[in-house]
């Protein structure tokens, strides 16, 4: 089970859903299955049976401007309450709580440097999930900011999360640990690249990343960044899909 305060779901909106979908379950591995939604097309991505995310094509309410990408969701227990709270700390409300019938009630924001996410409300009990590093899972969360300091002191305040390890980057600077009422589940730092806008990154768990690495060119998409060796005998890979969503791999590396 998922805890509150912590992310419980990760969403893909892109230009061409089937293409995406066909992407992800090719370098990730990922299974999939239509969410059965009778209002709209959702594919639930999936590991041993389990939704771990999920995918749509870009809602034309959106506007044409929208561009792909991920979004994280984080768990609350009473979202209009965590909304109201949002906005006095600083953030912007992008969409206002609204209902998903028989899934639960979310709320499109973003913090005040302007990374934005989303909030959930679960209806039900949520079922158990697979863990990192199994393949498949979500197993860390990078936030690219315009003043990580301040933007800790938002999420610590809205949602209670905890400072762990400081690393000194150099000239790339601090790149702080945050935990969410238990180990580490990222890191935040101040953006390298002033073009680009505060902006929530996620690292999906691979098995091997030399293998990953290969499979992201042969389906068409690209390597941002890596392979970089990080803590934990493991290593990392920026990338971007056919459809120009940014995305992370994690992985060991033979």
């Amino acid at each position: 089970m998922s805890n509150p305060a912590n992310f419980i779901w990760y969403e893909l909106l892109t230009s061409d859903a089937q293409a995406a979908e066909q992407f992800y379950r090719g370098v990730v591995r990922w299974d999939a299955q239509d969410a059965g939604n009778p209002d709209m097309q959702y594919t639930l991505l999936t590991v041993n049976q389990a939704p771990v995310a999920g995918l749509m094509a870009i809602p034309e309410s959106c506007g044409a401007d929208m561009k792909p990408a991920w979004s994280g969701i984080i768990w609350t227990d009473d979202i209009d309450a965590k909304t109201a709270q949002l906005k006095e700390l600083g953030g912007k409300v992008l969409r206002e709580p609204d209902d998903i019938p028989n899934i639960g009630r979310f709320a499109a924001v973003a913090d005040p440097q302007g990374a934005p996410f989303q909030l959930f409300q679960p209806s039900g009990e949520q079922p158990d999930s697979p863990k990192p590093p199994t393949p498949g899972t979500i197993g860390w969360h990078e936030l690219n900011s315009s003043n990580w300091e301040n933007a800790f002191t938002f999420y610590s305040k809205l949602f209670g999360w905890t400072k762990d390890q400081a690393m000194d980057m150099g000239p790339m600077g601090t790149y702080q640990l945050f935990a969410a009422g238990g180990d580490a589940i990222g890191g935040m730092m101040n953006s390298q690249d002033p073009a680009s806008p505060p902006n929530w990154q996620f690292y999906f768990c691979v098995d091997n990343i030399t293998a990953a690495e290969d499979r992201v060119k042969s389906k068409g998409g690209q390597i941002l960044f890596g392979p970089q060796e990080v803590p934990g005998d493991a290593w990392i890979l920026q990338c971007q899909d056919p459809q120009g969503a940014v995305f992370c791999l994690v992985g060991p590396r033979s």
